[in-house]
């Protein structure tokens, strides 16, 4: 399928999620496959003051594949400020945050918030489409209140405003990420437009994406929390959707491996102090299903070093060594 310009190869793209989908994480999501990557959502107003976290997190790596950049905002000059910002970092695609349901970002009138207002999600798409030349796309949800379904207003509004593509997660604001997923909303976005769509939530197994294509009839799918201790889960769609082969759970010590691996990575990134704070969350998420797993999570919350936790992953696979995961 083709986001504008630029085509993507492949079944599953990497979502972008705050405080997880950095630099690091993306690399290996790309590793095992995944065909497009987002970063962590950046603010345009951020941006545009000079903060040096938003920059720092715009910096993509360049042999990861088709990548964007986030940007959430609710005032169309910022937004196209911004954009033109972005492009330093050489991104193949801009996408637009219109589904973010966090409070700190709703109460901002930010994210999900301008789900209330297509109009306005028309004005911010035209203008960062007119301030730069690659493809821009948006992402949204079902809706804002519990009961809402204003999905294919705020779909049509986005391509009236130029965008490429829409990524849309079948929930409202209202139920965060609580079930249902509403695939049937994510079909009648596909139905209704005519650039991609790609559905996003609830996909955690290759059968899930699967079921959601079949479902939806959408171009592409985008995993989120599926990946989270799980990045070959993009394997493992390329492996069924592609080949129509089921692929066996990897052992532990292939778990591990990759744990410590994009911890590692994350370490020659941010340093060794930061990464590891940030990975005792993503070893929790590594280490899930595990016989002992609590005790592992205490284990993985006290980690400082990439010693400390070679030494956890070691005492992982010796304690559950017959363990397929």
């Amino acid at each position: 399928m083709f986001i504008g310009s630029v085509e993507i190869n492949g079944y599953a793209a990497l979502a972008p999620m705050a405080g997880v989908a950095d630099r690091a994480f993306r690399q290996i999501c790309a590793d095992f496959g995944a065909a497009y990557t987002v970063s962590e959502m950046v603010s345009s107003k951020g941006l545009c003051y000079g903060d040096r976290k938003s920059r720092e997190l715009m910096v993509l790596d360049p042999e990861a594949g088709p990548s964007a950049i986030q940007l959430f905002g609710d005032d169309p000059e910022y937004m196209a400020k911004a954009a033109r910002e972005a492009l330093t970092f050489h991104p193949d695609i801009l996408d637009i945050n219109f589904g973010c349901p966090a409070p700190k970002i709703v109460n901002n009138h930010c994210g999900s918030a301008l789900l209330q207002e297509p109009h306005l999600c028309e004005q911010i798409v035209k203008a960062v489409k007119e301030a730069v030349p690659i493809p821009v796309t948006a992402k949204i949800r079902k809706g804002f209140h519990r009961g809402d379904d204003v999905a294919v207003e705020v779909a049509r509004a986005c391509e009236a405003g130029g965008a490429d593509a829409i990524t849309v997660h079948g929930r409202t604001r209202d139920q965060m990420y609580a079930p249902p997923n509403d695939r049937e909303c994510i079909a009648r976005v596909k139905a209704a437009v005519k650039v991609p769509v790609i559905a996003n939530g609830d996909i955690v197994t290759a059968a899930d994406a699967a079921a959601m294509y079949e479902e939806t009839g959408c171009d592409l799918v985008m995993i989120g929390r599926g990946a989270l201790g799980a990045p070959w889960i993009f394997t493992e769609i390329h492996a069924l959707l592609h080949e129509g082969r089921t692929l066996p759970a990897p052992p532990l010590s292939r778990r591990m491996a990759v744990l410590y691996r994009q911890t590692e990575l994350a370490a020659k990134l941010k340093g060794e102090k930061v990464a590891l704070l940030e990975a005792r969350k993503h070893a929790a998420w590594y280490m899930r299903g595990l016989k002992g797993a609590a005790g592992y999570r205490t284990a993985a919350g006290t980690i400082s070093t990439l010693e400390e936790l070679a030494r956890l992953c070691a005492r992982v696979i010796e304690e559950n060594e017959n363990t397929a995961v």
